[in-house]
């Protein structure tokens, strides 16, 4: 309970005391707030608005645009067949890949780079100020509210190592690893 008044004070600060479903997500022992049906709801839904947009702009005629928008300043707030998975390509030094690379060949996923590196092009562009217009969904990962990333650093909106070090836990938390990730991506539009 520690842990929920803490995180309470801090969330009260900032206008948002926890509610119902944030202590239980505490009390669960899920950081990373994967069993969280109302964010799979958005994510859903916002699949299906993004879709329904693209349908209507290829009846007029009109160019497609992409789903993910760079931002200039952060806001506030089983089996699937192997062969399918991409390979991965060798990232730029330097680069918010090849951070993600080192980050994910630390947790042993080293193999499974070619799933994270697409799944992430298609999430934000390895951008890590990229939001998405639809559901609102913030940085590489595409956290869905933004600011559960907060729970991996204060810098959330502006960290690229951040955000990965959110994204990747919260992968093994909820497909256990990349490829998981990437063909539930493959087969929702989402992950």
């Amino acid at each position: 309970m520690v842990k929920t008044a803490i995180e309470n004070e801090k969330q009260a600060a900032n206008g948002k005391p926890l509610n119902l479903k944030d202590v239980e997500r505490i009390l669960s022992g899920d950081p990373f707030g994967t069993n969280d049906p109302e964010s799979d709801s958005l994510k859903a839904h916002a699949v299906v608005a993004m879709k329904k947009d693209a349908l209507e702009k290829t009846r007029e005629g009109a160019k497609l645009d992409d789903p993910v928008k760079i931002v200039k300043t952060s806001p506030g707030g089983g089996g699937f067949d192997p062969v399918a998975f991409p390979s991965g390509s060798s990232p730029d030094p330097g680069s918010n890949k090849a951070i993600g690379k080192q980050m994910a060949e630390d947790r042993g996923w080293g193999d499974e780079w070619g799933c994270l590196e697409k799944l992430w092009d298609r999430e934000s562009h390895w951008n890590e100020r990229a939001m998405n217009r639809y559901s609102g969904a913030y940085g590489i990962p595409q956290a869905l509210p933004g600011h559960k990333m907060s729970s991996a650093g204060a810098d959330w909106q502006t960290n690229p190592a951040t955000q990965i070090k959110w994204g990747l836990g919260y992968i093994a938390g909820r497909y256990k690893s990349p490829c998981g990730a990437w063909g539930h991506s493959q087969s929702t539009g989402w992950y």
